[in-house]
């Protein structure tokens, strides 16, 4: 949160949730919804600004450094976090944004260090600092000038994972694959197809002056384009006629093919993405069990059900799976796991992951994926099918738990993912029989999912 002296306005926003996302790690879509509320930011330019420049500014960190760190001649190690992220959002505004004089950029920008009570020489070097970028940035090379900037630079993600994608897909590849990363992704609904369907929406969009269309892949999903207004001011959401969901995480819940009769778990609901939709699948009189052990996730879920007109048909089970399935007397012909992962799939969405994460983090997530897997084996009936699935674009995560898992579970098999997908998303189906897009290869974000039967 800003000091209590600072105006409020969309730039000292943006800087306040830069620094908490970078000292306290709190997911940055959660920190600016939380200052857009708190400052009552209610002018749809203000909050699209405050958007364009958190995101920009953590999609192009690395590049952006890289002109600091030329033009500072001051580590930036040493920077107190307030400058840093400042500097950062005037840099991004004044290379990135041509629609902001430069000026403005360097004038708020003094305003706020001033509001802020800095000393004098410090706002002096600010002020020095970046009109000397304003006044070279034709000069400037940009992040794909291979040639004038170092690769990893313009690519602007960390060294380790840039080492382990050029490994597995190449320079080429990896190159696309971050290009992807660092361009903004359009939003992406999952109609709820008990409140209307897609002709009647897209007109609902296009009387609200909205261009949208059908998605290419997913059956029910719609893509908008251009500016928009805050999710929940866009036509329908108080209606539940919609979710926000990518693609790649829509096709998902179709990989169990028709669902039967019995009950079916969901033994990491989270917000309910994937929860929403098993439950918009149900056959009638069906039941789904949810188990999300986080309160304000758990309250998230319950809220999205209620709005999409499906909380009857689900329990939340406010524990973790651990628990639950040591209580737990019943089996479930279909499970569907959306394991905690690294998010490494997501990145274009939540560009903040790239720099959260480091190698090790790999085999924690493996490991608690591992265990989970293993709960929830116990709780899946015979000739049950058991989904799991993750956002990340890493073996280890993926293939590795899955493997790991059949080596000690003799009764389970995989079961290819072709058959329960539309045509036009069979091509996401690998040799091994799992489901997988990467953003440069599918237009969508990066999901791994594999379909598991027990044939106990």
């Amino acid at each position: 949160m800003p000091p209590a002296s600072l105006p409020t306005n969309p730039r000292v926003l943006a800087i306040a949730i830069l620094r908490q996302g970078a000292e306290n790690g709190v997911a940055i879509d959660q920190l600016r919804d939380e200052e857009l509320r708190r400052h009552r930011m209610a002018d749809v330019r203000d909050r699209r600004l405050v958007m364009a420049l958190v995101y920009g500014v953590l999609r192009w960190q690395r590049y952006l450094d890289w002109v600091l760190a030329e033009h500072a001649h001051h580590p930036l190690q040493k920077m107190k976090p307030l400058t840093l992220q400042a500097l950062r959002v005037a840099i991004f505004q004044i290379l990135f944004m041509d629609r902001i004089p430069d000026s403005a950029a360097i004038n708020e920008t003094i305003k706020i260090l001033q509001a802020a009570h800095q000393p004098r020489w410090l706002t002096g070097f600010v002020n020095a600092l970046l009109r000397a970028i304003s006044a070279r940035k034709t000069a400037l090379p940009g992040p794909s000038e291979a040639e004038k900037v170092p690769w990893r630079v313009g690519l602007s993600h960390p060294d380790w994972l840039l080492e382990r994608w050029q490994t597995r897909y190449g320079h080429e590849a990896t190159a696309r694959l971050c290009q992807a990363n660092n361009t903004p992704p359009p939003l992406i609904l999952r109609l709820n197809p008990a409140r209307t369907n897609t002709n009647n929406f897209l007109e609902l969009l296009t009387q609200a002056g909205i261009v949208a269309a059908p998605g290419a892949v997913a059956p029910d999903s719609v893509v908008l384009h251009g500016a928009l207004p805050a999710v929940e001011d866009l036509p329908g959401f108080a209606a539940g006629l919609f979710m926000v969901q990518d693609q790649g995480a829509q096709l998902i819940p179709l990989l169990f093919g028709p669902l039967p009769a019995g009950p079916l778990l969901d033994g990491c609901a989270g917000l309910g993405g994937k929860t929403t939709h098993l439950a918009s699948l149900l056959p009638a009189g069906a039941r789904l069990v949810a188990v999300e052990p986080h309160p304000l996730r758990s309250i998230r879920l319950r809220e999205n059900l209620t709005r999409l007109g499906y909380v009857d048909r689900v329990e939340i089970i406010p524990t973790g799976l651990a628990e639950y399935a040591h209580d737990c007397q019943k089996q479930f012909p279909s499970i569907l796991l959306d394991v905690p992962c690294s998010g490494l799939g997501v990145i274009r969405r939540h560009p903040e992951i790239r720099w959260r994460r480091r190698l090790t983090d790999l085999a924690r997530y493996q490991a608690m994926q591992s265990e989970l897997l293993n709960m929830a084996a116990p709780l899946l009936a015979p000739a049950g099918v058991l989904v799991y699935a993750t956002c990340s674009t890493e073996p280890e995560e993926n293939e590795a738990v899955i493997e790991r898992f059949l080596d000690h579970h003799p009764d389970f098999s995989i079961s290819p993912c072709t058959p329960t997908l539309p045509p036009v998303a069979r091509i996401f189906v690998d040799d091994c029989g799992f489901f997988r897009t990467i953003p440069n290869l599918s237009g969508m974000d990066g999901f791994f999912a594999a379909r598991l039967v027990h044939s106990g």
